[in-house]
């Protein structure tokens, strides 16, 4: 069975949003192609859309993606929604579709409309004289507050997953991609510090995001500072062990 959900607002693009996935190999331009996932753009009638192919689920998790859990697509168009409405910034979510056997789910995809940005998190680790850079953080660090305070807890909150867009007047937006593990969740301090961990801030910015969430929090800067630093080296250490216990060399925090 195949089967589009889709946006009341984007009911005027249902038969050339079918006829895009199911003709999706040979139709639009690729974003990424990945092994697991691949992401296209396509515009249709004026409006250019992100289209998400999620890989093809092995035969127990395409039984439990029809029967027991939501697809992957169907959490994204779902979480994007409760984001919207929670004030938080994400691309539009337009639509989704399944195909589904009687044994489970086949093919997946979800439609969000395309975001123009002018750089992702990642830029502000790589690049140290990023303009406006420590401004960026800053605000960054409030966008994440605010997650926090609407009991938002996103899983992969990491340095590829947070779009960034300059307004030119020193205001930034942040718009959050991949939605698919989230949970609406109460989140105490330690939980808020350790949802920071996946971004793989260096020391100096820890410094920065912890001064401004000490204040948006009301907790001490040593505190704030001490545990966000504290979860951030766990995360790195454990990413890291591995490949360091191979080459022999000693683990080195960021500065």
């Amino acid at each position: 069975m195949k089967q589009l959900y889709l946006h009341s607002d984007y009911k005027f693009l249902e038969k050339e949003i079918l006829e895009f996935v199911e003709n999706f190999d040979s139709r639009g331009e690729y974003v990424v192609k990945g092994e697991r996932n691949s992401i296209k753009k396509e515009t249709l009638q004026n409006e250019t859309l992100n289209v998400k192919q999620f890989k093809i689920p092995n035969f127990i998790n395409a039984f439990i993606y029809k029967y027991i859990r939501k697809s992957k697509a169907r959490r994204s168009f779902e979480y994007a929604s409760i984001l919207i409405e929670k004030g938080i910034l994400t691309p539009f979510p337009i639509a989704y579709y399944e195909e589904t056997t009687p044994f489970g789910l086949k093919n997946s995809y979800y439609l969000s409309k395309q975001v123009d940005y002018d750089l992702d998190f990642r830029v502000l680790i790589h690049d140290l004289n990023y303009p406006n850079r420590d401004e960026i953080l800053r605000q960054f660090t409030a966008f994440t507050f605010k997650l926090h305070e609407n009991n938002i807890n996103f899983l992969d909150h990491s340095p590829g997953n947070t779009l960034i867009v300059d307004n030119e007047d020193g205001t930034y937006d942040f718009y959050l991609i991949d939605l698919n593990r989230m949970r609406f969740e109460s989140m105490d301090f330690n939980k808020r510090m350790h949802n920071i961990r996946r971004l793989w801030p260096s020391k100096a910015m820890i410094k920065i995001m912890a001064k401004t969430y000490s204040k948006l929090y009301n907790k001490s800067y040593e505190s704030t500072h001490a545990l966000m630093l504290k979860h951030a080296r766990d995360f790195q250490r454990k990413i890291d062990s591995k490949k360091l216990r191979r080459s022999g060399r000693k683990l080195k925090f960021k500065s």
